[in-house]
């Protein structure tokens, strides 16, 4: 599938080959999977919906200041949310259709891939202003970064290659070529030192070394029709979770061996993912479901399914406050969702 920069909007639409479903984002209760009852000490309902830019795709915490993020990929702006009052503080003009976003909570940094333009927003997070603009490949599409080496990855779509920046210097150190990617999500495990990337037409995830910007692995998924999108790494169990769009499925991946571990049933399209290592919980968007799949990292199966809004793409988590954020890109909103009260 060919990519054109007026319709790069709609292409996670056409990917899959499905319509977006229409259901309604008003209802804010949490759901549980049929015939399953979420354990109470697990509990998480949708407390908030906040209004934001047009098409919010990517989010991004930093648990230090309690801030949300939110790349707005129709208005090329990035929302600023305050995490404590789920209010937008801010309006940050970036590059042309920002996509993925991360956070460096070390330095109070954010990075935006500007999937239009070819190039990655550097943001101060204190000041809330644009410091730099990085040119890197074409179609840049996912970012994560490394708080303990200030080191980030883009993803570029179109070059089949992943940007490493240094956030030092604010420019590319290496480029590292992939094997075909599309939608190419990245996630960093910073106690390894490792990345990782989905390749969406070969089922597989890339794995690199931070040290030496080497491909040192590459992991089938197994599915026939995967085609994995999101991802997310949890350096506390040193395990990495993939939505796997094309099948309804969540991949488990050790990363001590590189092999998949188990696969997981959600909902509709499991899109973008997100982990919080201290509950040793993993977010996943269901985006034809218009639902957020949680799942168990302990026991690897889907606990609960909480209706958000429509067509959900990116999640984050803070794991201080344990409380995840899922962009609504048909809504142009963000839903909130936290522990429910003891």
């Amino acid at each position: 599938m060919g990519f054109t920069r007026h319709t790069a909007a709609l292409v996670t639409i056409a990917i899959t080959g499905l319509a977006p479903a229409a259901t309604s984002a008003a209802a804010a209760s949490a759901s549980s999977v049929p015939g399953t009852a979420p354990a109470a000490k697990g509990c998480i309902r949708m407390t908030a919906t906040i209004p934001v830019g047009t098409n919010p795709a990517g989010v991004a915490v930093d648990p230090k200041t309690n801030t949300v993020y939110v790349a707005n990929s129709l208005d090329n702006t990035v929302s600023v949310i305050n995490g404590r009052t789920d209010i937008v503080t801010a309006t940050i003009p970036v590059g042309t259709e920002p996509r993925g976003i991360a956070a460096d909570a070390k330095t109070n940094t954010i990075y935006v891939a500007n999937f239009g333009d070819d190039t990655v927003s550097v943001i101060s997070g204190k000041t809330d202003t644009v410091t730099a603009t990085i040119p890197v490949g074409s179609f840049p599409f996912g970012v994560a970064a490394n708080p303990k080496t200030n080191t980030i990855y883009v993803t570029n779509d179109v070059d089949n290659t992943v940007s490493v920046i240094s956030g030092k210097t604010d420019t590319v150190t290496a480029t590292i070529p992939l094997g075909r990617s599309f939608f190419a999500g990245v996630a960093v495990d910073p106690k390894t030192n490792t990345v990782y990337v989905t390749n969406n037409p070969s089922n597989t995830v890339t794995v690199i070394d931070g040290k030496t910007d080497t491909v040192t692995a590459t992991i089938p998924l197994g599915a026939p029709i995967g085609a994995p999108v999101g991802i997310a790494a949890n350096p506390k169990t040193n395990t990495i979770y993939v939505a796997n769009a094309g099948d309804n499925t969540v991949s488990v991946i050790s990363g001590k061996t590189n092999t998949v571990t188990a696969t997981i049933p959600v909902g509709n399209n499991p899109f973008g993912a997100a982990a919080d290592p201290k509950t040793n919980t993993v977010y996943v968007t269901n985006f034809h479901g218009n639902r957020l799949s949680v799942i168990s990292g302990k026991t690897n199966t889907e606990t609960a399914r909480i209706h958000v809004g429509r067509t959900p793409s990116g999640v984050a988590a803070d794991p201080k406050t344990h409380t995840a954020y899922v962009t609504n890109q048909n809504d142009n909103t963000v839903s909130v969702l936290a522990p429910c009260p003891r």
